[in-house]
């Protein structure tokens, strides 16, 4: 679904070179609130037929970035393009930023200075919380309670109060800064208060935030990498003139195959034959591997933003019909 994508002609855009847009409002251009897979690839085609490009680029940059539209090179992309043919726009223009966690900017619970105790506890309890900022307005952080500073605070027999319970020197960042400069932070502490630009909080960020987040990055390189090593088992049966026909620096190897090359070496009868596999329909193997060579793609390069869960599905599917053939 395009979620109401609407296509911007090329002059239109051509008329908008030299102006800076929000990047929320060059989205709303196109019909959409949101980036995802399919309304980032067409407004890409929607730039490159206007030979139009933004700096930094829509599809990368923050939501709250401010995008300067530009004259592009014309380039001539072939739709079969490869990893190897990724040009230089592909790759990131930041690197992953505290506010790209949603848990970063999905709010953040408080209570004032002057909250009782026992109500600050039920309230963990409730929200089963391992930490709870204390707040007074929305950006003057006086400390934060914790499971082990309320432990503290009755082992030293000090009076039981929300002020000398809570931990006075609580640890923040704000949404632009550098994720990984923050991670033995996170893992130092159990968590990360955050700023938004504006100075108020707008998040919390956990060990298990980021452990998850890294999860969901990580899973489609770990199925990509699956899914080439079984390619590659059930094409060890071809011999090195099949390999050197598909591959354009003709080494004869299979480990230096691209996907696209695997896909041409697949998509040939005579070498379907050899691989053995008489009941499968080469036709829908080699479109499913197609639709796993423009994913990987996708995922070539680092980006906060996860694979879509269709893209995901794919992957996951793939393999499973890969572990079926190839052991």
């Amino acid at each position: 679904m395009t979620d109401g994508f609407q296509a911007i002609e090329p002059a239109e855009l051509k008329k908008k070179v030299g102006k800076t847009i929000p990047a929320g409002e060059f989205l709303t251009l196109f019909g959409v609130r949101v980036r995802n897979h399919d309304n980032v690839a067409r407004i890409s085609a929607c730039l490159a037929e206007a030979e139009v490009g933004t700096i930094p680029s829509f599809a990368t940059c923050a939501g709250t970035a401010e995008l300067h539209l530009v004259k592009a090179k014309p380039t001539a992309v072939s739709a079969e393009q490869d990893e190897d043919e990724l040009s230089p726009t592909a790759m990131p223009h930041r690197a992953l930023q505290v506010g790209d966690l949603p848990s970063a900017r999905n709010g953040v619970e408080s209570v004032s200075p002057d909250t009782d105790l026992a109500a600050a506890t039920m309230l963990m309890r409730v929200k089963n919380y391992s930490q709870l900022p204390v707040i007074s307005g929305t950006a003057d952080l006086r400390g934060v309670l914790t499971w082990s500073s309320i432990a503290v605070n009755l082992e030293t027999g000090k009076q039981p109060t929300l002020s000398s319970a809570m931990v006075k020197n609580p640890v923040s960042a704000e949404v632009h800064h550098q994720l990984l400069a923050h991670l033995p932070t996170i893992t130092e502490h159990g968590y990360l208060l955050v700023r938004a630009n504006d100075g108020k909080f707008c998040g919390i960020i956990t060990s298990a935030d980021v452990s998850g987040h890294f999860e969901i990055m990580a899973r489609p390189f770990f199925l990509v990498g699956d899914i080439e090593a079984r390619l590659r088992k059930c094409l060890a049966v071809l011999d090195e003139e099949a390999v050197k026909a598909v591959q354009r620096r003709k080494t004869g190897k299979i480990a230096d195959l691209t996907f696209g090359e695997y896909k041409y070496l697949i998509d040939n009868e005579v070498n379907w034959k050899r691989i053995g596999w008489p009941g499968v329909p080469r036709d829908q193997f080699v479109h499913r591997l197609d639709k796993v060579r423009v994913i990987r793609n996708e995922i070539a390069h680092f980006r906060p933003q996860p694979l879509t869960s269709a893209g995901l599905t794919t992957l996951e599917e793939f393999a499973g019909l890969l572990r079926q053939y190839v052991p």
